[in-house]
């Protein structure tokens, strides 16, 4: 919203105890927005997407819980932090509101100083674990390598995607940073659609940084998640590329020899591993599977998805691979 200022959305049913958060609030330095019940408190949430969340349980059309259940369940929201207001301090209604994927639970009527720290804790605990590329808003490297820390340590089974753009710095070079930025912003739009529509609840998207991403899914929806991202990913480049240029399949750029050399249109080359596979230990090991192949695919014209098709055994000089060419 400009201001500087980190948001907070205080949906609560109770005008006196909004007015009261309020002023609280911004007397701390928050920027502050008001849901009056639970149903606009979810559309507010997903419009703005707020620093945190404070969110009272009992509320008319949806309760606390409900709201709390949809905004997990989608990936532009998952990451919020929710701290939970309600009157009832019985250990099942805060496990209740804990397990529902809240991260903090306040007891009215509450203390000032309490909250603010609680409110404090909860934003930076958030700014920490998503570390979120400001051209994107996608989670950056720490939260990237502690996912992947996560799944690896539960033992369950799942796949990594690792996206690299073909030939985007003489796209950059060509068109601009502006236009470069749109490139990697659409790409990143490309890739939370497809993420919620066919990676599933557990789906994570990361921007590891310039034109590289990472998508975590289960191993049964990752080729067909691959696929769809490199056919929308194709099917923009009409739009990202002036016309010309996108009839002709290149552009013309100035390499180091200061000569005009044609570079192909932008593709995709993506790393498909599946810990199902072939199964990895520690985060190196992973990464250096998933380079090896992205290795691979860059010698492969054209949009790819090069996915590890053997199970544990010695790893020869060349990998096997499952090529899928858009």
């Amino acid at each position: 919203m400009g201001t500087g200022k980190q948001t907070i959305l205080v949906a609560e049913d109770e005008p006196h105890l909004r007015e009261v958060l309020r002023f609280q609030l911004e007397g701390a330095g928050y920027l502050v927005l008001e849901a009056r019940d639970g149903r606009q408190a979810l559309e507010m949430a997903t419009e703005t997407l707020p620093d945190l969340l404070l969110l009272d349980v009992m509320m008319p059309h949806l309760n606390g819980y409900e709201v709390c259940q949809h905004l997990r369940a989608e990936y532009a929201t998952r990451h919020i932090p929710i701290i939970m207001l309600t009157a009832k301090a019985e250990t099942n209604d805060k496990l209740q509101g804990l397990g529902g994927g809240a991260n903090d639970y306040v007891t009215k009527p509450w203390e000032a100083r309490e909250l603010m720290l609680r409110v404090r804790n909860a934003l930076d605990w958030s700014s920490q674990q998503r570390a979120a590329s400001p051209l994107t808003g996608l989670p950056g490297n720490l939260s990237i390598n502690a996912e992947l820390s996560r799944r690896l340590q539960s033992g369950t089974p799942f796949a990594m995607l690792q996206i690299d753009v073909d030939y985007f710095k003489a796209f950059n070079d060509h068109y601009g940073y502006a236009r470069g930025d749109q490139a990697i912003r659409r790409l990143a739009d490309i890739l939370v659609a497809n993420g919620r529509e066919l990676g599933g609840p557990e789906c994570f998207l990361g921007h590891i940084g310039g034109d590289d991403f990472v998508v975590l899914t289960t191993p049964d929806r990752a080729e067909a998640l691959g696929e769809r991202v490199i056919a929308a990913f194709n099917a923009s480049l009409r739009e990202l590329y002036d016309s010309a240029d996108f009839a002709r399949g290149y552009v013309e750029v100035m390499n180091r020899r200061h000569e005009t050399e044609r570079v192909p249109l932008m593709s995709l080359t993506m790393a498909m591993v599946s810990t199902d596979r072939m199964p990895v230990s520690h985060l190196a090991e992973l990464n250096d599977i998933a380079q090896e192949l992205k290795a691979h695919g860059k010698g492969i014209p054209g949009s790819v998805l090069v996915g590890e098709r053997r199970a544990r055994a010695p790893r020869p000089s060349s990998p096997e691979t499952d090529r899928h060419v858009a």
